[in-house]
C-alpha cells in the first residue's frame, strides 16, 4: 500500500509544483511567454467559470462522437482480429490494411472524411473510427494467439471444439490486451474527434472552440477548453482503468 501511496503522490506532486511555477510567471519567464500568450492557471478558471454551460455543451458534442466512434472502432477492430485467428490465411490481410489505415495522419484523414459525409458528426465518428480499430485489432490478436504454453494442445487432447476454445482459452486471455487498447484508444478518440472539428463546417465542439477562440485572441477561453478536454480524457481513463481492476484481477498486473 505505501508503495502504491508514492506512485500516486510523486506525480501529484510534480503536478502540483508545475502549476504552482506556472500561476507565479516563472514558466514564463523561462521560456520567453507573454500573459497573453500563456495564460495563467487562475484565468484560465475564472474563464471557465463563467463560460461553463458552453463548454459543457461543445464537450458533450465532442464527446459523444468520440464515444461512438470508440464503439465502432473498436468493434470492428476485434471482429477483424477474431477473423485473422479463425482464419489465418487470409485474415492478416486485414490486419495489414488496419495497420495501413492507422499510418494516415488525422489531419490528412479529417478533410477526407469531410468529404465523404455531409455532417459533421458522422465525418467526427468516421475519423475517431478509423483511429481506434487499429489499436484493437493489433492488441486482440495478441491477446488471442499468444496463449499459455500447450494450453490449446490441452483442449485439443481432449477433443474439445474450436468454439469452446475461444470461449473458454483464446477470450479470457484476450481481456487484457483489450482493456490496454481501450487506454489507448480513449485518449486517442478524443484526440482524433477535437482534431476532426477544426475541418468540420460544425460551429461546436472542443476543436473548433479552440481554433475559434484562439483565432480572435481570446488565450485564456481557448485553454479552457483544453482543459475540459484534458479532463473529460482523464475520467475516461480511470472507467477503463476501474473496470481493467475489476475485471482482471486474476491477471499478473493486478497484483
Amino acid at each position: 500500500m505505501g508503495e502504491k501511496i508514492k506512485n500516486v503522490l510523486w506525480p501529484l506532486v510534480f503536478g502540483i509544483l508545475v502549476i504552482f511555477l506556472w500561476e507565479k510567471g516563472i514558466i514564463h519567464d523561462a521560456l520567453g511567454f507573454k500573459p497573453f500568450q500563456l495564460p495563467i492557471p487562475s484565468q484560465i478558471i475564472r474563464t471557465l467559470n463563467t463560460n461553463l454551460s458552453k463548454t459543457l455543451g461543445d464537450t458533450l458534442i465532442t464527446v459523444s462522437g468520440a464515444l461512438v466512434g470508440l464503439i465502432i472502432g473498436c468493434t470492428i477492430g476485434f471482429l477483424v482480429a477474431v477473423i485473422a485467428t479463425q482464419f489465418p490465411k487470409w485474415g492478416y490481410t486485414g490486419l495489414s490494411v488496419i495497420a495501413a489505415f492507422n499510418a494516415v495522419p488525422i489531419v490528412a484523414l479529417s478533410p477526407i472524411m469531410n468529404r465523404w459525409f455531409t455532417s459533421g458528426f458522422a465525418q467526427k465518428v468516421g475519423v475517431v473510427t478509423v483511429i481506434c480499430m487499429a489499436a484493437m485489432a493489433i492488441n486482440a490478436y495478441r491477446g488471442l494467439n499468444d496463449l499459455k504454453p500447450f494450453a490449446k494442445d490441452l483442449l485439443e487432447s481432449y477433443a474439445a471444439p474450436e468454439r469452446v476454445i475461444f470461449f473458454k482459452l483464446r477470450l479470457p486471455n484476450c481481456l487484457p490486451s483489450i482493456l490496454t487498447a481501450l487506454k489507448i484508444n480513449v485518449a486517442a478518440a478524443i484526440m482524433a474527434a477535437m482534431i476532426s472539428e477544426y475541418f468540420a463546417a460544425s460551429t461546436s465542439g472542443i476543436g473548433f472552440g479552440v481554433k475559434d477562440n484562439l483565432r480572435k485572441g481570446m488565450t485564456a477561453m481557448g485553454w479552457s477548453y483544453i482543459v475540459m478536454a484534458a479532463l473529460v480524457g482523464i475520467i475516461l481513463y480511470l472507467i477503463v482503468l476501474l473496470v481493467e481492476r475489476r475485471a482482471i484481477r486474476w491477471h499478473a498486473s493486478q497484483r
